[in-house]
């Protein structure tokens, strides 16, 4: 006689595997990652030669520190170019299972769909820190490379380089999961994408540094906490911009992925697939 016996619950490691699975077989996201590297660390590199050549034409060989740190190994559009792609893939993660229909098959296979949710967060968080931390490592060595051509770069342990370091490369993984969060509220393509790349890069620009109320609400955006994060300036005395603080720019890097993905949480526990 053949007793049946109830299926063995699926661990939450079992989970991370199967999206780590999924994530890999998709060649489509490691060309898109690819290719961001390549176009962030080179727009470092297109920045320090322009330094460079600047300071061949002036005959000098020492550079003043800039208010912007580290000297050229950061520049924000190739910085915002990452937030955009992290964001967008971030989503893409999410959507591309509802557009597919996938997600009925995984919530069939996995009831606990908060845990899916948190097991897609893991996989997205991992992998966009190990992308940001290559890419703002090889972004502050190609530009001071360049630099030292001129006796102009910086060590990696100067002052501000090293937070700057960290501030970009946990970029990547912030907006990845702040798009993944996105991607379970709207799960539609082309809504995702326009609401990821409105609410990480053109929202802020709405709020000017000027008035106080508007300065606090540009404060709380992930672009605005990155720019302080990279400065090696607090408010200078006689200026009428509103700063932010170091400790509350931390604070939005940290507030961002942890809301969009207990949102998430929430979000797919109480609604139908």
């Amino acid at each position: 006689m053949t007793t049946l016996t109830s299926p063995s619950r699926v661990r939450f490691g079992d989970l991370v595997a199967a999206e780590w699975i999924k994530t890999r077989s998709l060649r489509s996201t490691w060309w898109t990652i690819a290719l961001a590297g390549l176009f962030v660390m080179g727009s470092a590199a297109v920045a320090a030669l322009a330094d460079y050549r600047n300071l061949a034409a002036a005959g000098t060989t020492v550079r003043r520190p800039a208010g912007f740190l580290p000297f050229d190994a950061y520049p924000q559009p190739g910085y915002m170019t990452l937030m955009l792609v992290a964001g967008c893939v971030g989503a893409i993660t999410v959507v591309s299972e509802y557009s597919s229909g996938l997600i009925r098959a995984t919530t069939v296979a996995v009831p606990a769909r908060g845990s899916v949710v948190l097991a897609k967060a893991a996989v997205t968080a991992a992998l966009w820190t190990a992308v940001g931390t290559v890419v703002s490592t090889g972004s502050f060595l190609v530009s001071q490379a360049v630099l030292n051509e001129r006796h102009a770069g910086v060590s990696i342990t100067h002052p501000g380089v090293p937070r700057a370091l960290v501030a970009s490369a946990l970029l990547a993984p912030v907006c990845a999961l702040a798009g993944l969060g996105l991607g379970v509220l709207i799960r539609h393509s082309a809504a995702t994408m326009a609401t990821c790349a409105f609410t990480l890069l053109m929202l802020p620009t709405v709020f000017s540094q000027s008035r106080r109320w508007s300065a606090d609400a540009n404060h709380t955006m992930v672009v605005a906490a990155w720019q302080r994060l990279v400065q090696n300036w607090g408010p200078q005395p006689h200026s009428r911009m509103f700063t932010a603080t170091v400790p509350g720019s931390w604070t939005v890097y940290a507030l961002w992925p942890l809301i969009a993905v207990v949102v998430a949480v929430l979000v797919v526990r109480k609604r139908d697939v």
